[in-house]
C-alpha cells in the first residue's frame, strides 16, 4: 500500500503535490534544490545552473481566477494578470495556509530516482538525494511524482547559423536574460516568437537604439484584454465556447478569430501573419508588440540565415550590420537526469513522460507538466496529482499498456498537423477537455445535467461562464464548502483591483424621450392618423364586406 511519497521540486506543481498527498493521508517529503519554494516563478538577480530562470518584469499572461488553485482563490485585491513576485506571494499564501513547508527539505538535489529490486511487487522506488554539504542520503518511497520542470536546460542552436564563431557580438539565450540595462543604445535582435520572445523583444526595444525580432514562422497575436478590458482568457474559456467549436464549422471559427485580430492589427501589414490558422496553435499573448512595431523601434525580420563579423543576414537576403547583441528565445530541452534511463532517454521518451509512464509495471511514478495547453497550467497541474495520487491509492486504475500508447499515439498523429514535431505533438492538451478527462477519473466533474435541475444559476456560471478551478470542488473527493461561492462571486474578485477611485455616477435625469407629455402626444397623432380620410374609408369598406358575409350565412 502506498504511505510514503517523494516530491522532486518546491514550485507550483510540488507544492500542490504536497497539499492534495496530505488530504489523501499520505506522507509526502518534497525535496527542493534551492533554498525557498517558488520554483520557476522565484526571481533572481543571475541565472543558476539545472535551474529555471526568468527576467524581473514577467508578468503572467493568465488571469488570476482561471489560473488558481482549486481550493484557494486568490486575494481579491490582486491584479488580475500579476507580476511574478505577487505570484511568489500567493504561493507563501498557499504554503501557509496549508502548513506546507514543514514538508519540504530544502538545499536538497535529488541524483537519482530508480525501481527497487522488488518493484514488480512493491512499485517502491530508491530515491538517493544530497544536501548542501554534498552528502548523500538514500530513501525509500512508495511512489514519487516529478515535478522539477522542464524550463531549466535551454536549447541554444548555434550550429544551425553559419559563421556565429566569428560574430563579434553578444550571443546568449532568455533563460540568461534579466533586464534590458545591458542593452541600452545598442542594435540588438531577438530570435524566436514565442511568449518570451515578445516579451523580451518589447522591454529590449525600449531601451535599445534598434530591436529586429527574428521569426521563422508569423504568429496570431492577442492581448491579455477582452472587451471592456476584461481579461481574455475569462471571456474565451468557457464550456459553452467548447460546444461551439464543436458545432461550427472550423474554416468558418478561423475567419471570425482572424478578422477579429486583423481588426486590431493587420497582421499582414506588420508581418506578423503566420502559414497556420487561427485555431491550429496557440496564439502569442503581448499587449505591447504591435504598438512597438507601430513606432518603429522594433523591426519584423524573417529567420537568420548566417552571421558576419558585426552583422546579421536574414533568410531575405537583407542585412543589418554593427549588430551588439543576438538573444536566442528559443525553447528549452525536457531533461530529467535523474530518473532511469528508460524512462527518459528511450525511443518513446515523449509518451512515456505523458504523465504515467506506460512501461512501468506498476505505476507509481509521475510526471507532472510535461504538457503544452491554451490556458492555465496550475489548474491541470493539480488535476494531475489529485488524478496520480488515486491511482496510487489503487482508487483509480490506469489503461493498459497497449491502450495509453495507442490513445497517446492518437493524440499525436492528431497533432501533427500544427506541431510537426513529434515531441511537441504529443505535450498539446485541450484545456477543458483534459481536465473533464481526469476529473471524470476520479469522480469530480461537474455533473451539468444535475445542476441544470438543481441548481439553474450555478449551472448558468459553469456553462456560459469561465471555466475556473472551482468548479471541480464542487462534489466527490476533495469538495471544498466554498466552491459554490467561489464560482458565483469569481466576477467581483475580477473587478475588485479595479475600485481603486471612486467615479462620480452621472446625476440621473429623466429623458425628454421617456416623458409622459409625449407619450400623449405619441398617442394623439396615431389616433388621428387611424381616423383620418385615409384610413376611415378602408375601415367603412371593411365593416360593408362583413356585414355582407352575415347575410350571406
Amino acid at each position: 500500500m502506498v504511505r510514503r511519497v517523494a516530491v522532486v521540486g518546491a514550485g507550483s506543481s510540488g507544492l500542490a503535490c504536497v497539499k492534495v498527498c496530505l488530504e489523501e493521508g499520505l506522507d509526502p517529503v518534497c525535496f527542493e534544490s534551492s533554498d525557498d519554494i517558488g520554483g520557476l516563478w522565484k526571481f533572481k538577480e543571475s541565472p543558476e545552473p539545472d535551474r529555471s530562470s526568468i527576467y524581473r518584469s514577467l508578468v503572467v499572461n493568465t488571469s488570476k481566477e482561471l489560473m488558481c488553485f482549486s481550493d484557494f482563490p486568490m486575494p481579491d485585491d490582486y491584479p488580475n494578470y500579476m507580476h511574478n513576485s505577487l505570484l511568489l506571494q500567493y504561493f507563501r499564501l498557499y504554503a501557509e495556509r496549508f502548513h506546507l513547508l514543514q514538508h519540504i527539505r530544502f538545499q536538497t538535489t535529488v541524483r537519482s530516482v530508480t525501481q527497487r529490486p522488488d518493484f514488480s511487487v512493491s512499485g517502491q522506488w530508491d530515491v538517493v538525494t544530497a544536501d548542501k554539504n554534498n552528502e548523500e542520503e538514500i530513501h525509500i518511497f512508495d511512489a514519487v511524482l516529478v515535478c522539477s520542470g522542464h524550463y531549466t536546460h535551454p536549447v541554444l542552436p548555434l550550429s544551425d547559423f553559419q559563421g556565429h564563431e566569428t560574430f563579434l557580438g553578444r550571443l546568449l539565450h532568455s533563460w540568461e536574460y534579466k533586464d534590458a540595462d545591458s542593452f541600452r543604445g545598442k542594435r540588438v535582435v531577438v530570435v524566436g516568437f514565442g511568449n518570451s520572445g515578445g516579451d523580451v523583444a518589447v522591454e529590449i526595444s525600449r531601451s535599445a537604439e534598434k530591436t529586429f525580432l527574428s521569426v521563422r514562422d508569423g504568429f496570431w497575436v492577442i492581448s491579455r484584454m477582452a472587451h471592456g478590458g476584461l481579461p481574455v482568457d475569462m471571456s474565451l474559456i468557457t464550456r459553452f465556447n467548447i460546444l461551439l467549436l464543436q458545432l461550427l464549422p472550423t474554416t468558418l471559427i478561423n475567419w471570425a478569430g482572424e478578422r477579429a485580430l486583423n481588426q486590431k492589427c493587420d497582421h499582414e501589414l506588420y508581418g506578423l501573419k503566420p502559414r497556420h490558422r487561427f485555431l491550429d496553435k496557440r496564439p502569442l499573448v503581448n499587449d505591447d508588440l504591435p504598438g512597438r512595431i507601430l513606432q518603429g523601434a522594433l523591426v519584423m525580420k524573417p529567420n537568420i540565415r548566417a552571421f558576419k563579423d558585426s552583422g546579421v543576414t536574414f533568410e531575405d537576403g537583407t542585412v543589418e550590420d554593427n549588430i551588439d547583441a543576438v538573444v536566442f528565445c528559443t525553447g528549452y530541452k525536457g531533461i530529467f537526469p535523474f530518473l532511469p534511463s528508460a524512462l527518459s532517454e528511450g525511443p518513446h521518451r515523449e509518451l512515456t513522460l505523458r504523465v504515467f509512464p506506460p512501461s512501468l509495471q506498476q505505476p507509481t511514478l509521475a510526471v507532472m507538466g510535461l504538457f503544452q495547453v491554451r490556458g492555465p497550467i496550475m489548474p491541470i497541474v493539480e488535476m494531475q496529482v489529485r488524478w496520480a495520487v488515486k491511482v496510487f491509492s489503487g482508487l483509480t486504475r490506469l489503461p493498459s499498456m497497449q491502450k495509453m500508447v495507442e490513445v497517446i499515439e492518437a493524440d499525436r498523429r492528431r497533432n501533427m498537423h500544427s506541431f510537426p514535431n513529434p515531441q511537441q505533438a504529443v505535450l498539446q492538451v485541450d484545456f477543458i477537455q483534459y481536465l473533464d478527462f481526469m476529473a471524470k477519473e476520479i469522480g469530480v466533474k461537474p455533473h451539468l445535467w444535475r445542476l441544470l435541475l438543481t441548481d439553474p444559476v450555478l449551472w448558468a456560471k459553469i456553462f456560459f461562464g469561465p471555466c475556473t478551478p472551482y468548479q471541480y470542488r464542487l462534489a466527490g473527493p476533495g469538495q471544498w464548502a466554498g466552491a459554490r461561492q467561489a464560482v458565483l462571486t469569481q466576477w467581483e474578485r475580477v473587478a475588485e483591483p479595479f475600485r481603486s477611485r471612486a467615479v462620480p455616477e452621472p446625476e440621473v435625469r429623466r429623458s425628454f424621450l421617456c416623458s409622459p407629455w409625449l407619450t400623449a402626444c405619441a398617442g394623439t397623432m396615431v389616433m388621428a392618423l387611424l381616423l383620418s380620410h385615409k384610413i376611415v374609408p378602408l375601415v367603412q369598406r371593411a365593416t360593408q364586406t362583413l356585414s355582407r358575409s352575415k347575410g350571406f350565412l
